[in-house]
């Protein structure tokens, strides 16, 4: 009996001190709530209730025929059609500094040209990783997200296409961005 007595106040012990620690840390550096990131940095071009733009068209299907036909068992995995409002960023500077806004246009139209990935960030702070839709043309150059994230970058926007995500990883699929 006495070392299970034991072995529980040791769990108990561990359980105290991991929350002491979890405290502790909260402290040193505290958790983002949610929303958009140095809110103080704004984008000037279009507003939530009366975007700047339109980025795709909407689809009549989530996948097109050719992502249907790339995908396991011409099953790709599921995705729902969808049309959101929100800023382009760059998905790379926006996660590692929590820039955008006008401000960050410039370095976003760079980082964009150079390759990183396009972001929408929505008004609630959540963030899609935007792809051209289209597998085929997309594997073989003949799509490009780079043009209307470049032209639009810092600038409000609404967006269709077609939303997945696997893991922590959200995307927003646009189709009609062929070249």
């Amino acid at each position: 009996m006495k070392p299970n007595i034991l072995i529980l106040a040791a769990a108990v012990l561990a359980a105290f001190g991991l929350t002491a620690q979890d405290q502790k840390d909260a402290k040193k550096a505290p958790a983002k709530a949610g929303g958009i990131l140095h809110p103080e940095m704004k984008a000037e071009a279009g507003t939530y209730a009366k975007p700047a733009a339109t980025i795709g068209s909407k689809p009549t299907e989530p996948w097109t025929t050719t992502t249907v036909a790339a995908g396991v068992d011409s099953k790709p995995e599921p995705g729902t059609a969808i049309t959101r409002v929100g800023e382009i960023v760059d998905f790379s500077c926006y996660i590692q500094l929590g820039k955008h806004g006008e401000k960050h246009i410039p370095c976003g139209q760079k980082c964009v040209n150079n390759g990183q990935p396009i972001g929408l960030l929505t008004e609630n702070g959540t963030l899609y990783m935007l792809m051209p839709e289209e597998h085929d043309p997309r594997r073989d150059g003949g799509a490009d997200a780079k043009a209307s994230g470049s032209s639009h970058m810092g600038h409000i926007v609404t967006v269709h296409g077609t939303a997945a995500s696997v893991g922590g990883y959200r995307a927003i699929f646009v189709q009609g961005l062929t070249k």
